[in-house]
């Protein structure tokens, strides 16, 4: 009975750590701030976009997140919606390159968005929605860095930018792919919504894969160690 009962253990052992490595690899697939929709045709034209911050802390809530939008490539007509209990603060900078449009030249361009006075729990995310009246067409993605503050005091700097070919950085900037324009502005506003919950998901159900996957493993592991108990009583 020794024996089978290390056998059991061992087997125990073996299926709560293959339960935490899955929980552990779906909580880190997660915790990055992103921008949905992930793709936009270039130069579409009155859509939004909504930046998820999950806060990944176990103890400490998000109060503050910073947004800085790229200048060299701008956002015409930035629009911020309203969150309750959050106050946003817009920056306008002058651009270096005047942007020429049908409705005149545009000099300025909002650089910075920051948003204060809320909270986001542990286990929780928000999602803060900006909206535009055009996007450039002069490039094939923008990079959106983001500043995200705990209530603790530690600031995570979503800044990094994978090279072509490079795994994705520890602290990965929300990046937004710039399709060949043709699409009409029209179908990327109506399916940006779409996108957003597609990519939602596709994220639920590689959750739940991970969780299947450890399930079968930690039945594996109890078959085995059931096994191992009744080749030991086989052999007494």
């Amino acid at each position: 009975m020794s024996s089978a009962r290390t056998t059991l253990r061992r087997a125990g052992v073996v299926t709560a750590l293959a339960a935490i490595g899955v929980l552990t690899a779906a909580g880190v697939a997660s915790a990055h701030v992103t921008v949905h929709p992930e793709s936009y045709a270039k130069g579409a034209t009155d859509g939004a976009l909504t930046f998820r911050v999950p806060s990944e802390s176990d103890t400490a809530s998000t109060t503050k997140v910073q947004l800085f939008l790229p200048t060299d490539h701008p956002l015409l007509g930035v629009l911020v919606s309203p969150h309750d209990g959050w106050t946003a603060k817009v920056t306008d900078t002058k651009l270096k390159t005047p942007v020429k449009t049908d409705d005149g030249t545009i000099t300025d361009a909002v650089s910075e968005i920051t948003w204060t006075g809320g909270k986001v729990g542990p286990g929780q995310y928000e999602d803060f929605d900006v909206a535009f009246g055009q996007l450039p067409d002069d490039t094939a993605q923008l990079t959106f860095k983001t500043l995200q503050t705990y209530s603790d005091g530690k600031v995570v700097r979503w800044i990094e930018e994978a090279a072509q070919g490079d795994e994705e950085p520890e602290n990965p900037a929300p990046v937004l792919k710039l399709t060949a324009s043709g699409s009409s502005a029209a179908a990327a506003s109506t399916t940006s919504k779409g996108s957003a919950e597609s990519a939602d998901s596709a994220s639920d159900s590689t959750a739940r894969g991970l969780g299947i996957g450890g399930l079968v493993v930690g039945a594996l592991g109890l078959a085995a160690a059931a096994f191992a108990v009744v080749r030991s009583r086989t052999s007494r």
